[in-house]
């Protein structure tokens, strides 16, 4: 072969720079109807927020046109809306460490369990998730309360003289939301976790591991991924959460959910309302990045 022939540049055939472009027009336009609904139901309402936060509000609910940041400066400039931001995140850590507390090792049980009741049992430890939340909360405020069941044993046994302080604060909001969010834990647990099986443990018990250095080498890291996921589940769900902590904290439990619903309803302040979305829109972002580095960071130990 000459060199004149060697140094010929390439000429991709006919046809095949098309024929690479057409699983890509194709996949587009399946895509399409879906992108464009979400973009709809999604995205517009979201834009219209956004505008809506740029807006100015005066008393009476009245709202002028306008792109000004007084919305965002004044949430930032008050000590109760600073306030606001850190009763939310820490009702998340708090709510998240119970689920874990309590959810893990039911969702370990129901993952090296045997019986054939395996599923019966799974169904059980989700049935809550078949119960609206605004049920489930209303019978915490019955249990929780000053007449309710948890205090009328208490005091028949003798155990305390006076009932225990379990609603309208956030002890009571925090036991509720535990219970409401657990199997939202268990769930992610129990279906991220599919590589812990009885071949690893047996491996682990062959070469000399005790229970607890066979939990904390083998169980922990083979249900890490299940457990992040479920804590992230529970603590963007709490951060979020309206209801229980209106209804069980009876008013006196503030966090972002609540005070967005009363800019909007009681103040008619939308302006302020739609910053505070935003700005709680972008905690949820913050945790999500926080969630994908952490699982980046896994996945790359794994693979190394």
């Amino acid at each position: 072969m000459s060199t004149k022939e060697l140094n010929r540049p390439v000429v991709a055939a006919p046809g095949r720079a098309s024929r690479g472009l057409a699983p890509i027009w194709s996949t587009t336009l399946k895509l399409a109807p879906g992108l464009l609904l979400i973009g709809v139901i999604f995205g517009v309402p979201l834009a219209w927020l956004l505008r809506m936060s740029f807006n100015q509000s005066e008393a009476g609910g009245i709202i002028h046109d306008g792109f000004a940041f007084d919305s965002y400066a004044g949430f930032f400039n008050s000590t109760f809306n600073l306030g606001l931001i850190g009763r939310t995140l820490y009702l998340g850590v708090a709510v998240t460490a119970g689920a874990f507390i309590l959810g893990f090792p039911l969702a370990l049980f129901l993952l090296r369990t045997q019986s054939r009741w395996k599923s019966a049992l799974l169904v059980l430890a989700l049935a809550p998730l078949l119960t609206s939340a605004v049920v489930r909360t209303f019978g915490w405020m019955a249990i929780l309360g000053d007449q309710g069941i948890v205090n009328e044993v208490l005091l028949g046994t003798g155990v305390i003289s006076e009932p225990i302080k379990l609603a309208n604060n956030e002890v009571g909001v925090i036991i509720a939301l535990v219970e409401i969010l657990m199997p939202y834990m268990i769930l992610s647990v129990v279906t991220g976790s599919s590589r812990l099986n009885d071949t690893a443990m047996e491996a682990s018990a062959t070469l000399g591991g005790s229970p607890v250095r066979t939990f904390f080498r083998v169980v922990l890291p083979l249900t890490l991924p299940g457990i992040l996921t479920g804590c992230l589940l529970v603590f963007v769900l709490t951060i979020s959460s309206f209801v229980t902590p209106a209804l069980v904290g009876g008013g006196r439990v503030f966090t972002m959910a609540t005070e967005i619903f009363d800019q909007a309803v009681n103040s008619l302040n939308w302006p302020l309302a739609a910053a505070i979305s935003f700005i709680l829109m972008a905690l949820f972002a913050g945790v999500l990045v926080g969630y994908q580095r952490i699982m980046n960071r896994l996945d790359w130990s794994r693979s190394s």
